[in-house]
């Protein structure tokens, strides 16, 4: 980034706004006590986020109300949620009136400019890369913190050392990291319209992070990613047959057999792939990759990611509620070869255009589709012209009550939605653990169904 990244001694004694409530506000607010004690920060968040801030901050100047141009403009320094857009017209006119707009990654880079940092994003792949990478060092002995996107706010870890830092950032962070040792993307497809506005403004933010990354790692097989890195000064490959890449049921480096994918459990060649991002990272970084490999059969899947349920009834349940992307649910799809498949899909409506998906699932139609939520008319329109037979449900529950009724005996229903959450949940998560619930299962009594394993330092 061209201007100096803010430290928080440039909050010191000035006006300051914290914008939401999440884990990323709530991370901000605990940073700023710590490192700013007399400072006296504004809070603004949503109504449900406001009854539990001022029950945990009672000091705190609370609205529950998104801030408009002149308020927002009444501060020095606004630190902002990732998933508030950096393109509201209220930002930018405040902007102009001097407000100035950070965030906690941009904070975190700014206090932390000699971490070893490797950032990790793409479409669809990126907390899984982030935590197998994290994973690997780690069975090499490095200290190692995994946090950013994938779970756990960079403030958290404001104060604490490690030899290498993973951070999965999202396309609305990648313009706030600093410089990087190391930048990962794994894909590029359209995805967060509503954020970045357009499709060409969401892939230039996402590239953003190559501007900061003093080597960078990208997918071979993904011609558009390669087309839009070629000038890159440091630019390194996987997924090819020179280096990490997958072939012949195992994980491969050039000509040698390292890893055989019988023993990873990680299903589909999408997370193979990932292995390999990670592998290849590893070798970057100075570490022996080929010694560490061993260790993926010791990795244990993300919650939502893919995740079998088990069964009930008859049918076979699996959670992918982490798909937000049509890419993500044709990987899903693929990654269930041979299975009567009943797909759940749909959710908060982006735009996405759903055609390619589409035509796609033409040649692959899964047993049975159902389309859900607020985003279940522009995908069936979609599936109708491409001649996919679907039906539709008003919600998740009308879903999952659906496929009972329409899958084939031992048959899988994958909820793998291809759409955020936010027209019926908080996000992802909250979606997965309704899906289980509504299945017969106790999310809290399911392995891995909680918070991702290998969050922070260890």
């Amino acid at each position: 980034m061209n201007a100096p990244l803010p430290r928080f001694a440039d909050l010191a004694a000035r006006r300051v706004a914290v914008w939401g409530y999440g884990r990323e506000g709530r991370a901000a607010l605990r940073a700023l006590s710590r490192r700013l004690p007399g400072l006296a920060p504004t809070l603004f968040c949503s109504v449900d986020e406001a009854a539990v801030a001022r029950a945990e901050h009672p000091a705190l100047a609370v609205f529950d109300a998104v801030p408009d141009a002149a308020a927002l403009a009444r501060f020095d320094w606004v630190i902002k949620s990732p998933g508030i857009s950096a393109y509201r017209p209220e930002i930018a006119i405040a902007q102009a009136q001097g407000t100035r707009f950070t965030s906690g990654t941009a904070l975190w880079f700014g206090e932390r400019a000699e971490a070893r940092v490797v950032g990790v994003t793409g479409t669809k792949g990126k907390s899984t890369t982030s935590a197998l990478l994290a994973h690997l060092a780690r069975a090499l002995g490095w200290r190692t913190a995994l946090a950013g996107n994938i779970g756990l706010p960079l403030l958290e870890l404001l104060d604490d050392a490690a030899a290498l830092w993973v951070l999965e950032l999202s396309s609305f962070q990648t313009g706030e990291a600093g410089p990087l040792e190391l930048g990962v993307i794994t894909n590029l497809h359209e995805e967060h319209l509503d954020w970045h506005g357009t499709p060409e403004r969401y892939r230039a933010d996402k590239l953003r992070l190559a501007d900061a990354a003093r080597t960078l790692l990208v997918d071979a097989a993904q011609p558009a990613l390669l087309d839009a890195t070629a000038t890159h000064a440091a630019r390194r490959l996987y997924d090819d047959a020179a280096g990490w890449h997958v072939a012949q049921g195992a994980i491969w480096r050039g000509d040698r057999r390292v890893f055989d994918l019988a023993r990873f459990a990680l299903p589909g060649l999408h997370n193979a792939r990932n292995a390999c991002a990670a592998l290849g990272a590893l070798e970057i970084l100075g570490g022996d990759a080929v010694a560490a490999a061993s260790a993926l059969a010791r990795f244990r899947g993300l919650p939502h990611r893919l995740q079998r349920l088990g069964a009930r009834a008859g049918l076979h349940w699996i959670d992918d509620s982490i798909s937000t992307t049509p890419e993500a649910t044709r990987a899903a799809l693929e990654s269930l070869p041979g299975a009567a498949v009943t797909l759940i899909l749909g959710g908060h409506e982006r735009g996405l255009d759903w055609a390619p998906f589409a035509t796609w699932l033409a040649a692959h139609p899964p047993q049975a589709v159902i389309a859900q939520g607020a985003s279940a008319a522009r995908i069936g329109a979609s599936l109708a012209a491409a001649g996919v037979p679907w039906r539709h449900a008003a919600d998740l529950v009308a879903a999952v009550d659906l496929a009972r009724t329409c899958s084939a005996p031992g048959g899988v229903v994958l909820l793998s939605p291809g759409a955020p959450s936010f027209d019926q949940f908080r996000d992802y998560a909250a979606r997965g653990r309704r899906f289980a619930e509504l299945a017969g299962f106790d999310p809290s009594a399911l392995a891995a169904f909680g918070e991702i394993a290998g969050l922070g330092i260890a």
